[in-house]
Formats: C-alpha cells, structure tokens, sequence
C-alpha cells in the first residue's frame, strides 16, 4: 500500500507540475495578449490626439488666411477715417477692430520703438535724433495667436551727424 501512494503521489506531483507549467504559460499568454490590448489602446489615443490636433491647426491656418484676407479691409477703412470724420465710421471700425482681437489678431506695436526687423520692414530711412528708431507707420502689423502673419512697413530714423548731410532717400533728383 506503501508503494501505491507513493506512485500516487509521484502522479499527483506530475500532474500539479504539469498544471503549474500550463498556468505560467496561461499567465504569460494573458500578459502578452494585455501588453498588445495596451499598445493598440495607446495607439489609438495617440491618433485620436494627433487628429484632434491636426483638425485645431487646419482651423487655425484656415482663420489666419481668411483674417489676412480681412485686414485690407481694416486697412482702408483706417484710411478713410483720416479722410472721414463720421462716428458711425468710426463705430464700425471699432467693432471690427473687437471682432478681430476676439478671433486672436493683435496689432504689432513698434512705432517710438527701436527698429525690429522681424516684426517690422523698413521702407524708408529718415533722419533724426536718434538711430534705428522707428519714426512713422505705415501699414500696421498684424499678429494671429501670437505668430506673426503681416509685417508693418515703418520709416526708420538714421542719426545724422551734421545736420548739411541728408539721407539718399530725401535727396531728389
């Protein structure tokens, strides 16, 4: 008898082997089949963002080409103002004005300022007291969401030591 649960034990330790081999191998299975589930899910939250993202910068491109388009408008309308004196005028370039700036668009302030050639273009070199100070504006510009979408054309000053010597662009032939 001695001998058979010997023989029954030695089965009954093969077969809980042989079942803890299959559980390992059933758990790193389910491991692997989780760590898949988890790098598919990953991927596809990524796409989900990297779409999201995409579609808010189409948007964004798509407002900044329309509101170029728009800013001659503004141009002309400033120019007109000059000319112009009418408050309804004025109402209505205000609130272009808002509704621009609510859209993002913020104007470029450089005139009184040192020269900044990457928000600014020099048209014209003027003399004056001081060096690379921005004189006079004439076409404002223009920044959508902080980038810069339009330039303002500025005169800038050139000190001028003697006052006999004049600016090649103020010399007329």
């Amino acid at each position: 008898m001695d001998n058979k649960v010997k023989t029954i034990c030695k089965q009954c330790e093969q077969n809980l082997k042989e079942l803890q081999e299959e559980t390992l191998k059933s758990q790193q299975e389910i491991m692997s089949w989780k760590d898949k589930y988890l790098r598919a899910l990953a991927d596809y939250q990524n796409f989900e963002n990297r779409v999201s993202v995409d579609k808010e910068d189409l948007r964004k491109t798509a407002n900044q080409f329309f509101i170029m388009r728009l800013l001659p408008f503004l141009d002309n309308l400033e120019r007109a103002e000059t000319f112009v004196k009418d408050k309804n005028l004025q109402m209505i370039k205000q609130e272009f004005i808002k509704l621009l700036q609510q859209e993002g668009i913020e104007e470029v302030v450089v005139f009184g300022k040192e020269f900044d050639p990457y928000l600014a273009e020099a048209i014209d070199l003027v003399p004056g007291e001081k060096d690379n100070i921005v004189v006079e504006v004439l076409r404002k510009g223009y920044k959508f969401q902080g980038r810069l979408i339009r330039p303002a054309q500025v005169k800038v000053s050139k000190k001028v030591q003697n006052s006999n010597i004049k600016i090649q662009s103020d010399v007329k032939n």
